[in-house]
């Protein structure tokens, strides 16, 4: 039977002496500001080249540099790089201090972070030369998923035995949200990246098509979900209150917040895929439940912002508390934003536009970034006993960071609802006035150019603070070891006067929070994904398409490591004016060879779907090595090293064994002459090339020139191109596609 022991009987127990390890906070805040500089960077040479492409294709046209290549470097590097050394360094600050305890391994907690960086390096070594997985936000190949998993493990144990080892009974809701984020992130990682091996640098999705598309946007939505928000709420329970010098506004409603947020949020992916081939079931689950994240978001941002009711003139003289209101405002924002996106009829207008790219960045630089800096300036003063450096320097900091922010947004948003609407646009004898693609490409070059500054001072902005805080640290004394004492409350068995509420039960036992937030994530992915693998009614198969010949396959292999899919999307939705410009709508049937699937989430070049037999293989050649030559006004990349590379088949066999496990029907043996065939057909695509343009250029040696192309990547991609869309494709409807 458990005892109750007076306050004063607690206050006359012995208070027990340790100390908090505040060396592993400094190394994790270094590795965000670092990490963070180093992912802007690649943002802002990306978007240059949207804004000045003449210029890249003229003096920085190198193969790791294009755009489809170091756009996944940025994305990687500022979603687990900045922000998961953010989360890290929060977390290790945090949780030692609301549970009175230091950490429980120091060991582990410098694997964390040692194998965290190791994870990082392997991202810059291998996504700008062009080995990828092509699953958005989870590029990375397969050994490199298998160590985010074994480090995030290792981060899981360290802060469960923290837990269990904790001097208080009571777990703070911000620990909720931990625990909820490793949980979730842990199972969102694994199953999307069930990957077939078939060398070191190279894997294939475990799903095809339709159910690819279904798993990876359960991954991407709820990564967004429980990598860039759930860890960050926990970190504004934990440092909005800390630096108002006020308790949170209401923990019932924290509760509340957390719960619903957890449920709700894992079903909402699917909203990423409206007007697709996906069953309408799944879709309308989607809109349902992104609907009703409004709630719970608005209420965790309301409890944030009423924080710090009574304290406003604190938010005016303090300029941490500055970066959390704009970062509380930035999430509202984004958490209203999202679920409006959700709706049919907005997604129309929305999806594949740069209206997403503004919304992400609200959530990205406004959330996450504002955020991240007002813990920082938090902080550094704490773990080096001193003053902020320069308060002037960190004001001027946050106006160029929301300036930069809004520079950013705005005319994204600017961007996103003219390309929606131009291409929609039709003329009164129902032809589409945009016919032409390019035509709504051309457009939108100041608001690309506008993007660009906003980024450069938000950058700059960073930089500022990286040097305040070195500066600060320099000016004091590292306390690496902080001296703490505390009553070992849990161990006295203390039982609670009064009522106690439900949650007080559960949160004082970790093991069975974790299981039951596990049930509550899983529910959700269970519902939506098992049906679209077991039901053969959800995806059924077309009889007209065949597998990839052994060349298309190679060259869709190339199309994926240069990063096409970042541009290009294979997606024609059921809509009157995507009909009208690339033809028949796509069906799930097309995509069950597609190992992983290529529908895309943007178009800054048009949608590929149906590009097969559009063009001469000659087109395709000069477009790819002189886009801007072939098509005035593109922004595409020159990808002039297709010419140069040798197309190596070493791995062709092994390809089409893989893609046989994977069910893709080819027959028994077939990986024996697979590289004959592809030699053949490479011959070929060669050959079309050469007559063509030998009727322009005199004097060629046809059969030199054939000789030399046919043994080129090149040839491998015009093959993967011109089978895009033919197996079921009607007759085009328009010649726009520039």
């Amino acid at each position: 039977m458990t005892k109750k022991i007076k306050p004063q009987t607690i206050k006359q127990m012995e208070v027990e002496k340790f100390s908090y390890d505040n060396k592993i906070v400094k190394y994790f805040a270094y590795a965000t500001i670092i990490w963070g500089i180093t992912g802007m960077l690649v943002g802002i040479i990306a978007a240059s080249q949207l804004a000045f492409p003449e210029f890249f294709n003229e003096y920085l046209s190198f193969s790791w540099l294009s755009f489809g290549r170091i756009r996944p470097l940025h994305t990687n590097a500022v979603i687990f790089a900045f922000v998961g050394n953010g989360i890290f360094t929060g977390v290790h600050y945090s949780l030692q201090r609301l549970l009175k305890t230091r950490m429980w391994s120091d060991k582990l907690s410098y694997i964390n972070f040692w194998g965290w960086q190791f994870i990082i390096l392997c991202a810059v070594l291998t996504l700008p030369f062009g080995i990828t997985s092509s699953k958005e936000y989870a590029e990375l190949e397969w050994w490199i998923d298998i160590l985010i998993a074994i480090i995030w493990v290792v981060w899981g144990i360290n802060m469960f035995m923290t837990i269990m080892h904790r001097r208080v009974k009571h777990m703070y809701v911000a620990i909720w949200f931990y625990i909820a984020t490793f949980v979730t992130v842990a199972m969102l990682h694994i199953f999307n990246n069930f990957e077939l091996p078939i060398s070191f640098l190279k894997s294939y999705s475990w799903y095809a098509g339709v159910q690819d598309a279904l798993v990876q946007w359960w991954y991407g939505h709820n990564a967004v979900a429980f990598f860039l928000t759930t860890p960050y709420l926990g970190l504004m329970y934990y440092f909005v209150p800390k630096a108002a010098q006020r308790p949170v506004y209401s923990y019932r409603l924290s509760i509340i917040h957390f719960w619903a947020l957890i449920f709700i949020y894992i079903w909402a992916g699917p909203h990423h895929l409206l007007y697709s081939s996906l069953p309408d079931w799944a879709q309308s689950l989607g809109v349902v439940f992104s609907v009703m994240l409004i709630a719970p978001s608005w209420g965790g941002m309301l409890n944030g912002l009423l924080t710090l009711r009574g304290a406003w003139d604190r938010v005016r003289d303090n300029v941490m508390l500055k970066f959390m209101v704009v970062a509380l405002t930035a999430y509202g924002m984004s958490t209203f934003e999202g679920p409006m996106l959700s709706l049919k009829n907005v997604n129309m207008i929305s999806h594949f536009t740069d209206w997403t790219i503004a919304h992400v960045h609200i959530g990205g630089l406004g959330w996450n970034g504002m955020l991240t800096f007002g813990m920082l300036y938090w902080l550094f003063p704490r773990l080096f006993q001193t003053k902020l450096y320069s308060k002037k320097l960190a004001n001027q900091h946050f106006w160029i960071a929301t300036l930069g922010i809004l520079l950013y947004a705005i005319p994204m948003y600017i961007a996103g609802f003219m390309q929606g609407l131009m291409w929609q646009k039709f003329k009164a004898d129902g032809k589409l006035v945009h016919g032409d693609f390019l035509e709504t490409v051309v457009a939108l070059e100041p608001y690309y150019i506008m993007r660009t500054i906003g980024g450069i001072l938000f950058i700059t902005g960073t930089i500022m603070m990286f040097y305040n805080l070195i500066k600060t640290a320099k000016s004091g004394t590292f306390l690496a070891n902080e001296e703490a004492e505390a009553v070992n409350v849990r161990a006295l068995n203390v039982k609670s006067s009064g009522k106690e509420y439900w949650h007080r039960a559960i949160e004082k036992r970790p093991t069975q929070f974790f299981i039951l937030s596990l049930i509550v994530v899983a529910i959700g992915g269970i519902v939506e994904i098992i049906p679209t693998m077991i039901v053969k009614s959800n995806v059924p198969t077309i009889a007209s398409v065949k597998p990839y010949t052994p060349l298309e396959l190679e060259g869709r292999d190339i199309y994926v490591s240069e990063g096409c899919y970042n541009c290009h999307s294979q997606l024609v939705r059921p809509l009157r004016f995507e009909t009208a410009r690339y033809g028949e709508y796509s069906k799930s049937g097309e995509f069950v060879y597609d190992h992983p699937f290529q529908w895309g989430s943007k178009r800054t070049g048009p949608d590929l779907a149906r590009e097969g037999g559009l063009r001469s293989d000659y087109w395709h050649y000069q477009h790819l090595i002189r886009p801007k030559d072939v098509s005035e006004g593109s922004i595409m990349p020159a990808y002039w090293w297709l010419n140069e590379n040798d197309l190596d088949l070493s791995l062709m066999e092994k390809k089409i064994n893989a893609m046989r496990t994977l069910g893709v029907p080819y027959d028994e043996g077939y990986e024996k002459k697979a590289t004959a065939d592809a030699k053949v057909q490479a011959e070929q695509v060669a050959t079309n090339i050469v007559n063509e343009l030998s009727g322009l250029v005199k004097g060629i040696d046809k059969e030199a020139k054939i000789k030399e192309l046919k043994g080129k990547k090149i040839v491998a991609v015009i093959a993967y191109l011109q089978r895009l869309g033919v197996d079921i494709k009607a007759e085009p409807k328009t010649d726009d596609k520039k």
